[in-house]
């Protein structure tokens, strides 16, 4: 099996590549053009096998892309290349426009071309999947009475997820159109090892052992489903190997927390693993929120699970867990970015891993 993962140096892309290259043994080709939230550190583990390969590459670089594929001859293609955060697509919508959007058209056109010429039999067993998000959905009432479906209907709150939702309406136009073999997955919040700093549980994680504020939008009442990424890259592979084609696959994790309670675990986690001078509780501060905060996500996972027989094997509490125990013991991973990030030099996990 030889397979693409664009964006393979990100946060998701990295614990796809890992897998696909170490648990499965596949000959992967990971494409990632190396913008900030990219780093080479998190595929140190395939660093130097035989079956993984790396091009530093801009998915809007149509002809750059054919030439990938018309030289590593894909099985399938992964693509998770995009701009994911909500704040920067507020001040910053540009580079969600021309990645989201413009990426996936050019990357779909060469898939496109690609499949086009592959014989009858190859051309059957190729697979295009789409990775996206739930934030296509928008918002869902705090009541928890109810999910995202694959068939709730696309209200998309903020830059980032609109262009999200116009690369997910362009991949299953060139389905639809074009025959291409694609099959969409939109996942809840993905949290674990190797996530950039800026998000929420890296960001709290960090501030708290360096005794930071830990800031929070509102009250900390929005609320998330929170899926462990190792769990999310198990469902990518399953998806793309047996998902029909055409169909959408939510993929959650049956973990709905609100981001108080969120930061509040982590606090209790690293009080317990790397105590400090005062419980990390009384870091937090509440921040004005946001514009166009969604109150709620949550997945309704059911068909991936009942059609696939994919299931989460982490809690919360255990996958919050081993994320914060492997920043613990990773300080050389993610100094560096937070050196780069705000110009100050980190030292405190050496006496906590």
């Amino acid at each position: 099996m030889r397979v693409i993962v664009t964006g393979g140096a990100g946060f998701i892309g990295s614990a796809l590549v890992r897998h696909l290259v170490l648990d499965r043994g596949y000959d992967v080709l990971t494409i990632d053009a190396l913008t900030y939230a990219g780093n080479l550190a998190s595929l140190k583990p395939v660093e130097g096998r035989g079956n993984h390969h790396f091009l530093r590459a801009d998915i809007r670089d149509g002809a750059m892309m054919a030439q990938a594929m018309a030289t590593f001859r894909p099985d399938r293609i992964m693509h998770l290349a995009a701009e994911s955060h909500v704040d920067r697509s507020i001040t910053g919508a540009d580079d969600f426009v021309q990645t989201n959007v413009l990426g996936t058209f050019a990357l779909l056109e060469a898939a496109r071309a690609y499949w086009d010429g592959l014989d009858v039999r190859a051309r059957a067993g190729f697979r295009f999947l789409h990775v996206s998000t739930d934030e296509v959905y928008g918002s869902l009432g705090l009541s928890r009475t109810h999910l995202f479906r694959e068939d709730t209907p696309y209200d998309p709150s903020s830059p980032y997820s609109a262009t999200k939702a116009a690369s997910d309406h362009l991949a299953k136009a060139w389905q639809r159109t074009y025959g291409l073999p694609v099959v969409v997955s939109n996942c809840s919040n993905n949290y674990g090892p190797c996530h950039f700093p800026e998000k929420l549980i890296p960001l709290t994680i960090l501030n708290a052992l360096e005794g930071r504020e830990l800031p929070v939008y509102g009250r900390g009442d929005n609320i998330r489903d929170w899926l462990y990424v190792e769990d999310h890259v198990r469902a990518l592979d399953l998806i793309a190997a047996k998902g029909r084609v055409g169909e959408t696959y939510n993929v959650g994790g049956r973990n709905e927390r609100r981001n108080i309670d969120v930061v509040r675990a982590i606090c209790h986690v690293l009080d317990r693993l790397c105590p400090g001078p005062t419980a990390r509780e009384s870091l937090i501060r509440f921040v004005p929120d946001r514009p166009g905060h969604d109150a709620r996500y949550a997945i309704d996972a059911s068909k991936l699970e009942n059609e696939l027989g994919w299931q989460a094997y982490e809690t919360f509490e255990t996958g919050i867990e081993k994320t914060v125990q492997w920043y613990l013991e990773n300080p050389g991973w993610w100094q560096p970015l937070r050196q780069n990030y705000d110009g100050q030099r980190l030292g405190l996990l050496d006496q906590c891993a």
